[in-house]
């Protein structure tokens, strides 16, 4: 009988079957990169945003529950360029995760694989507005930086986790092939974009206006992050008529106001509104929220 027993043990334990692996578990400060992130780690684990679709990135409460996502987080996926710099620190601090501070191999600044836009060659001070000194934040539309991002996301997700580095690799390239193939349609599509010209509220659109080709010629914020005075909405008003403007573009998270309205009537514009992030949380994927943006551009100048 005693030489029986280690034939037993190993026949219960084929019969348990191994110890399960923990899940990677993703946490990604805003929808976009939650949606890029998804299609990376597919079955391999979980991914959760922080900021909710129509949330402003800039300002989202650092709530208690926000901290503990994080404090379960094998990595932390952040827009960087100080988007979250008025929360994020706190949701760190507070995690006491040690996986997703700073400089550990779980926190991963996605803008450090993006070609920059907008990046100031002066010294930056307040009166300047909500300047990003590194360069605008606002690059989550744009399926060059998506591309980008998956990739270095596969590498980084499968340093944590090596046992699922060849399913991470292959998701992102599996992601990459799809996007290249939307790529080229959206840019047959997006055709009558080019050139157009095009007033903005805020300046979350430089990215999508470099690859689609369409001119912002003027922001209804003076500065960023400060609310249009009657002297610049007049200045707007004035350029938008000079320079044929049908077009005035705004992010979902800020209420349609009467200047940008009155702006649009003055100057026979439509005013679109366009969501700046994914809806993750309805299960809207990057390539279904880019077409929603070329679709609704489009909708716009018809």
């Amino acid at each position: 009988m005693p030489r029986l027993l280690p034939l037993l043990l190993a026949a219960l334990l084929a019969l348990l079957g191994a110890p399960a692996r923990a899940a990677l578990r993703v946490v990604a400060t805003v929808p976009t990169l939650a949606a890029i992130s998804r299609e990376v780690v597919g079955q391999a684990g979980t991914v959760t945003s922080l900021a909710l679709p129509r949330q402003d990135p800039h300002f989202v409460d650092a709530r208690p529950n926000l901290a503990l996502e994080l404090a379960r987080a094998d990595a932390l996926v952040l827009t960087g360029l100080e988007l979250e710099v008025g929360w994020l620190p706190d949701l760190i601090t507070g995690s006491r995760n040690a996986k997703v501070q700073p400089g550990a191999p779980g926190y991963i600044d996605a803008s450090q694989h993006v070609t920059l836009l907008q990046v100031p060659q002066v010294q930056i001070t307040r009166a300047m507005g909500d300047i990003h000194p590194g360069g605008n934040p606002h690059y989550h539309p744009d399926p060059r930086a998506a591309r980008a991002i998956a990739l270095a996301l596969a590498e980084r997700f499968a340093a944590i986790s090596p046992a699922d580095a060849a399913a991470l690799r292959a998701n992102a390239q599996a992601f990459v092939g799809r996007l290249d193939a939307a790529m080229v349609r959206w840019a047959a599509a997006a055709a009558p974009l080019k050139g157009r010209p095009v007033v903005d509220f805020h300046r979350s659109w430089p990215y999508l206006e470099d690859w689609l080709g369409f001119q912002i010629v003027a922001d209804i914020e003076p500065k960023p992050g400060v609310p249009p005075t009657p002297k610049h909405a007049l200045h707007v008003i004035q350029l938008a008529r000079e320079r044929g403007v049908k077009l005035i573009i705004q992010e979902s998270w800020y209420p349609k106001t009467q200047v940008v309205q009155a702006i649009a009537d003055q100057v026979g514009a439509r005013v679109v509104v366009l969501d700046a992030q994914a809806d993750f949380q309805a299960g809207q994927g990057y390539i279904e929220h880019v077409d929603a943006l070329v679709q609704a551009l489009l909708a716009g100048v018809r």
